[in-house]
């Protein structure tokens, strides 16, 4: 008798357990259908623009009474005909969204945990009953059968959250990296494609600003011949100013991180790429501003240019040689201040020259 009772406890829990593994969808039903219309109510019309910017009236279609609203691939309306609107086919889901499929899935997962818990407790009863000689091998066997359906129902109900959470997180839309939001040309409820003419927004990380400038082929090779090769000019290079288009002198000075290595055909130049710490804000995307780019020389002779006389391509000084004016021809470096030069050739260290109305002394003057 007592035997009896056991086997007929572990039948009933073995029962229990395969009724508690009947499988539950974590997926909201659809729905499919065929025809859409445009709705005639003028409070979901909105304003768009085309993309030469054209404005036109934009209408939300309906389907079933219902307005679409949804990731679109593709569907364009605005000057479809009838017939396009009566063979258009729509999927929609019903009587759930992302949140509540998610809710289901989880609810879900801890439910095919617990029928886990069961079906291994049963398992486990089992192999002690069977090993007593109270219950047969098929019981035991059926009890095993039920505790790997319980892990494959668990694996399942896992899966179908993750997926219940992958298509919760396509119903957000995140920025990838932080910064200022730009301007926001839709409203809630706005049909969305990837066809769209504009974004959905723009995100700036304004952080830190790159600005872009161009330099000569000659500059570029100038600076190759100084340094040896372009890597050692981008370490050995000196920070650079922005000259704002205001004409006021941006506080924080710049790096050149990068510099294009094709030259443009039309232009004769590359694109340098300089990075400017940003923490005021006070640079934007779309500015434009002046580079400034010091150019270092090392023992080297700077003249004021009221010490020099232009003529033509020639640059000239008027050296005193035993109390009289010589004209001699220098060499200046191209960049300057706008107050000296820098003497490449042409005078030495101790020269003695004129150095203020070059222009009034004639060859051969008296100086004093």
């Amino acid at each position: 008798m007592r035997s009896i009772k056991k086997r007929l406890l572990s039948l009933l829990l073995t029962l229990i357990t395969i009724l508690s593994l009947l499988p539950t969808s974590a997926l909201a039903a659809s729905g499919t259908g065929k025809g859409i219309t445009i709705t005639k109510d003028q409070a979901y019309w909105s304003t768009r623009l085309l993309a030469n910017g054209t404005p036109y009236s934009y209408r939300p279609p309906m389907a079933a009474g219902q307005l679409l609203y949804c990731l679109d691939s593709g569907l364009g309306y605005r000057n479809a005909t009838q017939s396009f609107f009566d063979s258009y086919t729509y999927t929609s889901a019903t009587n759930a969204d992302a949140d509540t499929v998610l809710k289901t899935a989880i609810a879900n997962v801890e439910a095919a945990r617990a029928a886990l818990g069961t079906a291994e407790l049963t398992y486990k009863s089992n192999k002690e009953l069977y090993a007593q000689k109270v219950v047969s091998e098929f019981s035991l066997k059926t009890a095993e059968n039920s505790y790997l359906t319980a892990k494959a129902q668990l694996s399942q109900a896992e899966a179908q959250e993750i997926s219940a959470r992958n298509n919760l997180s396509y119903t957000e839309v995140k920025s990838p990296s932080d910064g200022v939001v730009g301007a926001l040309p839709y409203r809630a409820g706005a049909l969305v494609s990837a066809n769209m003419p504009y974004p959905l927004t723009t995100v700036s990380d304004n952080s830190d600003m790159y600005v872009y400038f161009s330099m000569t082929e000659n500059q570029l090779l100038a600076l190759t011949r100084q340094y040896g090769d372009m890597d050692e000019a981008l370490k050995n290079m000196p920070e650079v100013e922005l000259r704002l288009n205001d004409n006021s002198v941006y506080n924080k000075k710049g790096v050149i991180e990068s510099i294009s290595g094709v030259i443009d055909r039309q232009t004769g130049t590359v694109v340098a790429r300089v990075v400017f710490p940003n923490e005021s804000r006070l640079l934007h995307s779309g500015a434009s501003g002046t580079v400034v780019v010091p150019s270092i020389y090392k023992d080297c002779i700077a003249i004021p240019q009221t010490a020099t006389v232009r003529m033509q391509d020639k640059t000239i000084v008027y050296k005193v040689v035993d109390g009289k004016a010589v004209s001699t021809l220098i060499t200046v470096a191209a960049n300057n201040d706008g107050r000296e030069y820098v003497v490449l050739d042409g005078l030495k260290a101790g020269d003695e020259i004129v150095s203020e109305g070059a222009g009034l002394v004639r060859e051969g003057m008296q100086v004093k």
